[in-house]
């Protein structure tokens, strides 16, 4: 087999980061659901936000809704619990 051919059949792996930690996959599209349990974080308590520049995005209201990802993509988890009542 020519390395050509090889590195076809070689899944590309894409790297990004979940609350600071690394994830590798060689999956090009993962639902919020499915990034959470990659870093092992409970998607029934907490929910996705990917981190853009200034902005985060967040996935609360979309958890099964596929999101293509890439090398260098950051996300963090945030809890669904409610705060303090005043």
């Amino acid at each position: 087999m020519a390395s050509s051919e090889a590195a076809a059949s070689k899944p590309h792996e894409i790297q990004f980061e979940v609350d600071a930690e690394p994830i590798e996959t060689t999956e090009h599209e993962l639902t919020p659901v499915q990034i959470m349990e990659l870093a092992h974080v409970d998607p029934s308590t907490h929910y996705l936000k990917e981190i853009r520049g200034d902005q985060q995005i967040s996935y609360k209201d979309t958890p099964n809704d596929p999101i293509h990802v890439h090398n260098n993509q950051r996300f963090i988890t945030n809890s669904m619990e409610p705060g303090p009542v005043s």
